[in-house]
């Protein structure tokens, strides 16, 4: 895939880049490993002063960055200002929470005795220098939160972003250095994919860390474990949407279409598969379709646009391939179904809702990555617990019920990083963030993320000290 700026609202390619060669590489994992022997020994206070910096220009900029962000991968401009005002508020909060998340830890000296030590500490030190592949739907958000506790940890950090969003990749890298982070600290690799696997092999490299498909989980996971490096993997989701008899059934619906539908129905946490309780199904359908088949296509730069276009020509034929697969095996469009009319250009697609859906059509498995909703009608709590485990994923759940017995039966038993009550699934800087099954391993976010990328390391001390 070429390195490329590539309008989707239009099909236009507006800027071109070339890749880093081999020595250019070099030169950037030396600048990142020096970078790293000196962040390393700053303290908290002079970090948190500089990741303020960062979110305090970034508020500054972000006007500009959300119209690079919609120019590069069509989020809608609204959506894309949200992004980045969400990325300065978790800088903050790490600035803000990461001394007290990352504080020397002091075990009972009883329960250490028996070991000859007079007193223990536990004490978390940065790793090194963290890769970090990234994926293009949320571009400046999916970084910042790797990029904003690996920093504040004493961490350095190299970007493969998508090849696909490279301008706003450029602005990360710089935004960090207006900061006034040393040189070497952030860094973007502007790569193609062939290039991880020797950067990722190289010992100046500690860990990584990656969002994106399986197929490229597996393949940076299975370097990583041949050379014994940590990784964070956050992969593909299909989350189910579970609306029970004891929902508030306006509220379900309303939230219903913004989940499936929020950054153009590209989110791995977006809601997928609408599982439908038999006594409300048919007035939840009637309300869910009804709204879908309102939102506005468009130009994802006009402030009226709901649905903005899909980032890749490629990804709207995946999509398409799902919904006919569906159709030609029995399930019934409700709303949607194909490419809108009046958008002939660019890579736009009508959002979609599909009932009727079995076990034999490919979309009751695959991840639909683009505003296309399967609904599924069903029995009782049971018979959705057993459609909602019943995908390869596990990233997160929504479940729509007052009913305290059936909010504990969910919570325990459906397969997912998270269970969302009355709400819509969503990221926060101080909740943990991260998948089961096959949607990855390891969590993002809250003090779980910021020590994935640690040494906990032992000091024992004994009588004499």
């Amino acid at each position: 895939m070429a390195i490329a700026t590539v309008n989707p609202a239009t099909g236009e390619t507006l800027k071109t880049f070339d890749a880093l060669n081999a020595g250019e590489i070099e030169d950037h994992l030396v600048r990142a490993d020096q970078a790293f022997q000196e962040h390393r020994r700053t303290s908290f206070a002079h970090r948190r002063e500089l990741l303020h910096k960062a979110a305090e220009l970034l508020d500054a900029d972000r006007d500009d960055i959300a119209r690079t962000m919609t120019t590069e991968m069509g989020k809608p401009l609204a959506q894309a200002r949200a992004e980045a005002a969400k990325c300065a508020k978790t800088m903050r909060w790490y600035a803000d929470q990461a001394e007290e998340l990352l504080a020397d830890e002091h075990p009972d000296p009883a329960d250490v005795r028996d070991s000859g030590a007079a007193r223990a500490v536990v004490r978390y030190r940065p790793l090194g220098t963290v890769l970090a592949v990234m994926p293009w739907n949320f571009p400046l958000w999916q970084v910042v939160r790797f990029a904003a506790p690996a920093l504040m940890a004493g961490n350095t950090g190299l970007l493969k972003h998508a090849s696909n969003v490279p301008q706003t990749a450029l602005y990360l890298e710089e935004l960090f250095r207006r900061a006034g982070y040393p040189e070497g600290c952030f860094q973007t690799l502007l790569i193609g994919s062939g290039a991880v696997e020797d950067i990722l092999r190289d010992p100046r490299i500690a860990a990584a860390t990656l969002t994106g498909s399986e197929p490229a989980g597996r393949a940076v996971a299975s370097i990583a474990g041949d050379e014994v490096k940590k990784t964070v993997l956050e992969l593909g989701g299909s989350d189910p949407f579970i609306v029970l008899p004891s929902a508030d059934l306006d509220k379900a619906a309303r939230v219903a279409v913004t989940a499936r539908v929020q950054n153009n129905g590209q989110s791995c946490i977006a809601a997928k598969r609408f599982l439908v309780h038999d006594d409300i199904y048919d007035a939840f359908a009637r309300r869910f379709t009804d709204r879908m088949a309102a939102l506005t296509v468009g130009d994802p730069m006009d402030e009226g646009t709901d649905v903005g276009p899909l980032a890749s020509e490629q990804g709207r034929s995946d999509l398409e391939e799902l919904v006919d697969d569906a159709v030609h095996k029995g399930a019934t469009a409700l709303c949607g179904g194909r490419r809108p009319a009046q958008h002939p250009a660019g890579w736009f697609y009508e959002p979609t809702v599909l009932s009727d859906i079995t076990p034999g059509m490919r979309i009751h498995y695959e991840e639909a990555f683009g505003p296309v909703a399967t609904l599924y009608r069903v029995a009782d709590v049971d018979e959705a617990v057993r459609i909602a485990n019943d995908t390869p994923f596990g990233l997160s759940s929504n479940a729509w019920t007052r009913d305290p017995d059936e909010q504990a039966r969910l919570a325990r038993d459906v397969q997912a990083g998270g269970v969302f009550f009355n709400g819509m699934t969503a990221s926060h800087p101080g909740l943990p963030f991260g998948g089961a099954k096959r949607s990855g391993y390891g969590r993002e976010l809250s003090g779980h993320g910021i020590r994935e990328f640690c040494n906990m390391t032992t000091l024992w001390y004994g009588p004499e000290d």
